[in-house]
């Protein structure tokens, strides 16, 4: 594996990951509607790009044939200059492979804040525990009509 920096033609890709990440290893904590309110397959790509690229974003590749250079991403994740991880995926065949320990640990490094937050997942937060984040507050987020339980965590 190989973490590189975000590229934008990496969007479209990124966007398939995202939506059969959320309806795969999310499924145990949420609802069929909470999944479709949270990842419908119709991502706004030009907000994601723009977004990817204010921020440290951060792609984790497998290579396929190292030959002709290409390569399967299989996680991501972006934080803002104020610390906050705003998204943290990782290929539904690929968990717990350290993939999202490694983007972490990268971004945390990179980010020069006095602390780190992020919105996590009911599915999320065991792993953001183990890496010393504390819980905030649960919380319930709206999507498309739709309430959606997560957690606002933060670590000094």
């Amino acid at each position: 594996m190989e973490i590189r920096t975000y590229r934008q033609e990496d969007i479209k890709e990124i966007a398939e990951l995202f939506y059969h990440t959320v309806h795969s290893v999310n499924a145990a904590d949420y609802t069929d509607e909470q999944l479709d309110a949270w990842a419908d397959g119709n991502i706004d790509l030009a907000a994601w790009d723009r977004s990817f690229q204010e921020h440290m974003t951060l792609v984790a590749v497998m290579p396929l044939d190292k030959e002709n250079g290409t390569e399967q991403i299989v996680g991501f994740a972006d934080m803002d200059s104020t610390g906050y991880l705003d998204r943290l995926y990782v290929h539904k065949d690929f968990q717990r492979c350290g993939i999202a320990t490694e983007l972490c640990d990268r971004l945390e490094r990179a980010v020069d804040a006095e602390k780190f937050t992020t919105h996590a997942s009911v599915t999320a937060k065991p792993f953001f525990e183990k890496r010393g984040y504390q819980a905030v507050r649960e919380q319930q987020v709206e999507r498309k009509g739709i309430l959606l339980t997560n957690y606002l965590m933060k670590k000094e």
